[in-house]
Parts: structure tokens; C-alpha cells; sequence
């Protein structure tokens, strides 16, 4: 909730479908980096609400040699833990912070606006209390920070029919 609140999002939680023997993944962070059956991803969420989106310009950039680097990038994150202070290192990871790093060091396209901290909107009391429960007073406002609504907005993304 606190994340729908503070970046004034819909969504709380972003993954990549990745397709395995004909099958439907999602490559997400949560505890621990993990690619999931899309069916669980779906079923976790309790209102079913889910959007798709891909890069309008997928099958130009997604070259053999680019797909193993992809592929590459991805499993340098499988088993990492989740990133709950959303810090900007490669040591953990949080959901739009991975896929958002994967784009970048793969295409070098930035798939979302990069904010801070200090961007964000700190108004509303469940933001402040979990904000304090995390940083306990010493909110990083300068961290480099990457929303799954940033991500949604992109202008690099269009929507898929399901």
C-alpha cells in the first residue's frame, strides 16, 4: 500500500514474462529473485488487476546476441534477496529496480524516470510509518529510487491485449 501511495500508483509490484519450454514465467523480485509460474504471479494478487506492456520496438532490439546477454543479465540476479530499504546497489533488489537494470545494461534504454527519495510523496501516514519502520528516522532522500508507476508511464512501453 505504501508504494501505491507514495508514487501514486495503481500497482505495487512489477515483474517481466519470460517464456521457458512454451511456458509463462515472470522474472521478479521478491524473496528471492525468482522466475514464477505467471498463473501463481496473477493468483498472489487478491484484486486480479494486472497490466502488460512491452517495448514498442522489441523485435529490433531482441537479436540472438542480445537474448544470451539478456539471459546473462537476468541470471546474475536468480537467488538474490529482496532490497526492503530499496537501496540503489546490486548486493539486493527490489521489483522495478531489477528489470529496470537489465534494460539499461543490456539495451541502455531506461525503461522509467529515475527518481530520488526526495521526489516522492511522503503525505499520507501509512508512507510515514512505514518509511520510519524501514529507516528508522534517517530517510536516504538523495537514494536513487525506480517506481513501478515510473515504469508503467514509459513512453518506450505500450500495452499488450491479453
Amino acid at each position: 500500500k505504501a508504494i501505491k501511495l507514495i508514487s501514486h500508483s495503481k500497482y505495487s509490484h512489477v515483474g517481466m514474462i519470460v517464456k521457458l519450454d512454451g511456458k509463462n514465467y515472470v522474472y521478479e523480485a521478491v524473496q528471492p529473485v525468482q522466475i514464477t509460474p505467471l498463473e501463481d504471479w496473477i493468483g498472489r494478487n487478491t484484486s486480479k488487476k494486472y497490466e502488460v506492456k512491452r517495448l514498442k520496438n522489441s523485435d529490433q532490439l531482441f537479436t540472438e546476441e542480445k537474448l544470451k546477454a539478456f539471459k546473462a543479465e537476468m541470471n546474475k540476479h536468480i537467488d538474490k534477496n529482496y532490497d526492503g530499504r530499496f537501496e540503489w546497489s546490486d548486493d539486493k533488489m527490489y521489483c522495478s529496480e531489477v528489470i529496470w537494470k537489465i534494460y539499461k545494461r543490456v539495451f541502455n534504454i531506461e525503461i522509467g524516470k529515475l527518481q530520488t527519495w526526495g521526489d516522492l510523496d511522503f503525505s499520507n501516514p501509512v508512507v510515514a510509518s512505514k518509511l520510519q519502520e524501514i529507516y528508522q528516522g534517517e530517510i536516504p532522500l538523495d537514494e536513487i529510487v525506480i517506481s513501478p508507476q515510473s515504469m508503467l508511464e514509459s513512453s518506450l512501453l505500450e500495452g499488450v491485449n491479453r
